[in-house]
């Protein structure tokens, strides 16, 4: 007798519970990509949670509150569809101990059925939303018309930084290399001189440009061209680097102890185009920095 007693008060209880889940899912009818909520709702038996989904169930499910009721355990849940459609609640459920889940109404810890019902907002007879008819984009307000002027710009910017650079540093080499006295013009041309590497035509011309300068700056253009060699040979700074040159033209082998220092001296405070002479026969030699 109290076993059936039993057995009715369990279905009686099943009963009352899916009218609350029918009551409470009825109130309720979300649309698709919408959450729907399912609250206070009891369910026998030992606790249950959510079940691992898999990527295609259209029904995502989770439990918001859970608390002891009694021997059973009240539920908030809430789900989202992603179609319309009647679904039931309890599939997505399972015992957070492992026991299976029950459901013959005859079993007071059975499972009720929890159906809920999502609708949507599209308009009969059609399931998904229209396809957008493929259109062609403005080019001018394309990505990639976008993309390409970007690069332009900025290889343009990066050329224009790497040409002024290069000029910079060119500008800068010039300045670096580019004589300020008249003794620094000299001294590439008289260790070329020295070591032997300063063709003969040059040496000439070196020896007539010194020759042109001190005879301007002494006052000698009445002199004979003789009587001048012999009187800048004798002179105190004109002497010293005319005698040099004239000896290294004739030894086989020049000197190596030549103080070029003592012998640029007097053109030291003389601006670079002292001697036009240079710049009209093209004189040049190669940059070195000490005598052989």
């Amino acid at each position: 007798m109290s076993r059936r007693f039993n057995t009715w008060r369990g279905m009686w209880l099943c009963i009352a519970i899916a009218l609350t889940s029918l009551s409470t899912a009825a109130a309720q009818l979300p649309s698709v990509g919408m959450p729907g909520r399912v609250t206070e709702l009891v369910l026998p038996g030992s606790e249950v949670e959510v079940r691992a989904r898999d990527a295609k169930d259209p029904l995502v499910l989770r439990i918001t509150r859970v608390a002891p009721h009694g021997s059973a355990f009240r539920y908030d849940f809430e789900y989202v569809a992603l179609e319309a459609g009647k679904y039931d609640l309890r599939d997505a459920l399972r015992r957070r101990d492992g026991t299976p889940i029950v459901t013959d109404p005859g079993d007071p810890n059975a499972l009720p059925s929890i159906p809920v019902e999502v609708t949507s907002v599209l308009a009969p007879g059609i399931v998904k939303p229209h396809v957008p008819e493929p259109q062609a984009l403005p080019r001018f307000g394309a990505y990639r018309t976008w993309l390409v002027a970007a690069g332009v710009v900025w290889l343009a910017g990066l050329a224009l930084v790497l040409f002024g650079l290069r000029k910079k540093h060119a500008a800068m080499a010039a300045a670096r290399w580019k004589p300020r006295t008249l003794a620094e013009r000299l001294r590439p041309l008289v260790e070329s001189a020295l070591a032997g590497t300063l063709e003969r035509e040059q040496r000439a011309q070196l020896e007539l440009g010194l020759v042109a300068f001190w005879r301007r700056k002494l006052a000698m253009e009445h002199e004979s061209p003789v009587r001048t060699m012999s009187l800048l040979r004798d002179h105190a700074q004109a002497g010293p680097l005319l005698k040099s040159l004239e000896a290294w033209l004739h030894m086989p082998t020049p000197p190596a102890d030549v103080d070029l220092k003592a012998l640029l001296e007097p053109y030291r405070d003389m601006p670079a185009d002292a001697i036009p002479e240079f710049d009209t026969a093209a004189l040049s030699a190669p940059h070195s920095s000490g005598g052989r």
